[in-house]
């Protein structure tokens, strides 16, 4: 017979995990929270005198018009990317669905590709790709047509393409796991009363897959967030701050300008975005339940 575990010795056995947890997350966002308090810097004077200046470096970006564009270029980087990767990924994980298994390997290992590249190298290839003189323009003038300055005429949209084509893997297979557990025999009636496919999948199939979509959607909303490297090597932020989000604006801030304290600020105000986008995810679970 197994020995029930009795509550204080279910607590001792929690005790590592909570520790690292405190020291690895809670303390890292509490010290980051007080320095966004304070006027730290790498430079100046204010680099040797450590001082707490309450809400002025948020009073600052509300006048600021950097922080405003940054917050609606990552908005507009998130909300393409979490759409390109959805809709993709769930598109090529149906089509792969009624595949032969050898398609589905090669198809699947070229999806892969950009997901398991190393960031900076994907993102070296996409730029690659949009330059003046890449690849893109080198097919549109081989078909006839003037190629284009992609990212100065359409950053926004190149580094949403290079994001959706770097991501879109991950949504395939979460995709790909969630449609081999829809029921057979659903869709096979569905199919005898006369559905066509749009509604198979709208009336069956999405609403068997929901939560993972949910969980899917939620993912990509945050990893996106936080996405730094893809957009600083393809466009450093610009031009003219087109591309600029927040994580690139805290860098150029907290480095760059050597206020610390500030990009700190920036960077809680990013993490306020996805707290909000992760409780509304959430609720909406919770709601479809």
């Amino acid at each position: 017979m197994h020995k029930q575990i009795s509550f204080g010795k279910k607590v001792i056995y929690l005790i590592p995990s909570v520790v690292l947890l405190l020291i690895f997350f809670v303390g890292p966002v509490v010290l980051s929270l007080y320095f966004s308090f304070t006027n730290m810097a790498l430079t100046g004077s204010n680099a040797s005198s450590l001082r707490f200046i309450g809400l002025e470096n948020y009073k600052h970006m509300i006048s600021d018009p950097t922080v405003k564009k940054a917050i609606i270029n990552t908005l507009v980087f998130m909300v393409g990317s979490v759409a390109g990767q959805t809709l993709l990924g769930f598109g090529f994980a149906y089509m792969m669905r009624s595949c032969h298994k050898k398609v589905r390997k090669v198809v699947g290992s070229i999806i892969m590709i950009g997901w398991i590249m190393p960031e900076m190298v994907a993102a070296f290839c996409m730029s690659s790709l949009f330059h003046d003189s890449g690849t893109l323009n080198m097919i549109l003038e081989g078909l006839g047509i003037s190629g284009v300055s992609w990212l100065y005429t359409f950053p926004m949209a190149a580094v949403i393409i290079a994001n959706v084509w770097r991501g879109t893997a991950f949504s395939m297979l979460a995709y790909q796991a969630a449609l081999d557990d829809v029921p057979s025999d659903i869709e096979e009636s569905s199919k005898l009363d006369g559905a066509n496919l749009a509604k198979k999948i709208y009336y069956i199939i999405l609403p068997t897959i929901k939560n993972t979509i949910m969980t899917n959607t939620m993912l990509i909303t945050l990893m996106t967030l936080g996405s730094f490297g893809l957009i600083w090597i393809m466009t450093g932020g610009g031009p003219s701050g087109k591309t600029q989000t927040l994580p690139i604006l805290m860098y150029i801030k907290a480095f760059k300008n050597s206020q610390l304290g500030y990009g700190v600020a920036i960077s809680i105000i990013s993490l306020v975005v996805g707290v909000i986008f992760g409780i509304f995810y959430i609720k909406a679970a919770g709601k479809e339940d």
